[in-house]
């Protein structure tokens, strides 16, 4: 926070960081790092009013969480919710804006263009794709807040640097995780309190097994009784009654998406919903097979 007397930096509190008004009832945007095990959440609005906040939900992968303001209604009517644009059309070189909290010192601007678009990024538990690169100076307590075009509506959610040397230092290489993906999991989470990710309800081979092979795509390990891939047909790895390991069936499409690997199978996985059928291309004694599955949604064991 800065002591607005002496103009001094002191330390900020762990999980400092920005956020932007999304509608009027309250609901608030910001990185899931940013309030990751927080056992209360404070925010300070642009008044310098603060309020508490509950966590609504957030999703880990893609690093966003949803708050909800605990305001009367008379001071919830009187937000200003940003206005939304859109990150499916944005050019390398075009101008934008980044607003956030950096090392506290709130509210404050940085310009800069989008240097790249299409980046990668891993979260440990997932990747982002899609993912914006700009020069505008990003630095610690930014995350979670806004991107902006030059009309002033969001096109993406400040998430963090590229930092070489390791002091969290700005180096000219931010990123900012797509409005566009940001949208759909919000919706998402208001409506179910989390995120629906769809299933094929499957247990996947470690990736060194099909590497030693000389082989791609993903092996079906597991297929437990009851799950879309059961109901398909698809076939797990087992052992035959001399002992000898009969490998199941290998994904190598899901629809028109080749599938290569397990991050290809995520990513195909990733543009569905639970209810969506898709058609699952496999090699099954080296024989190329097509099934139509019905997604079911994500569980903590299976894909």
């Amino acid at each position: 926070m800065q002591n607005f007397y002496t103009l001094d930096i002191h330390r900020m509190a762990v999980g400092q960081g920005s956020g932007f008004i999304w509608d009027r009832a309250g609901h608030v945007i910001t990185n899931y790092h940013v309030i990751k095990g927080a056992s209360e959440v404070k925010v300070t609005l642009f008044d310098h009013s603060s309020c508490t906040a509950r966590v609504v939900g957030w999703d880990a992968s893609k690093d966003i969480a949803v708050l909800k303001l605990a305001l009367p209604r008379g001071r919830l009517e009187a937000l200003q919710p940003v206005s939304l644009g859109s990150s499916s059309r944005l050019r390398v070189g075009q101008a934008v804006f980044a607003i956030g909290n950096p090392f506290g010192l709130d509210h404050t601007l940085t310009q800069g263009i989008v240097s790249g678009l299409g980046r990668e990024l891993s979260t440990g538990l997932s990747a982002i794709k899609g993912v914006i690169q700009t020069d505008a100076a990003i630095n610690p307590g930014n995350s979670g807040g806004v991107l902006l075009n030059s009309s002033g509506a969001v096109i993406g959610v400040n998430l963090g640097i590229l930092d070489p040397s390791g002091r969290g230092s700005f180096s000219g290489v931010g990123f900012a995780i797509p409005i566009d993906t940001v949208s759909s999991l919000v919706d998402q989470i208001l409506a179910h309190g989390r995120v629906r990710r769809p299933s094929l309800g499957i247990t996947i081979a470690p990736e060194q097994v099909l590497a030693q092979l000389g082989a791609e795509g993903v092996l079906v390990l597991e297929v437990p009784a009851g799950t879309p891939a059961a109901a398909a047909g698809l076939r797990a790895t087992y052992r035959d009654v001399f002992g000898d390991i009969v490998l199941g069936d290998i994904l190598v499409g899901l629809d028109t998406r080749p599938v290569r690997s397990t991050a290809d199978l995520m990513a195909a996985l990733d543009e569905r919903r639970p209810g969506d059928k898709v058609r699952c291309d496999v090699l099954r004694d080296g024989k190329r097979l097509s099934m139509t599955v019905t997604l079911g949604e994500r569980g903590s064991c299976c894909e």
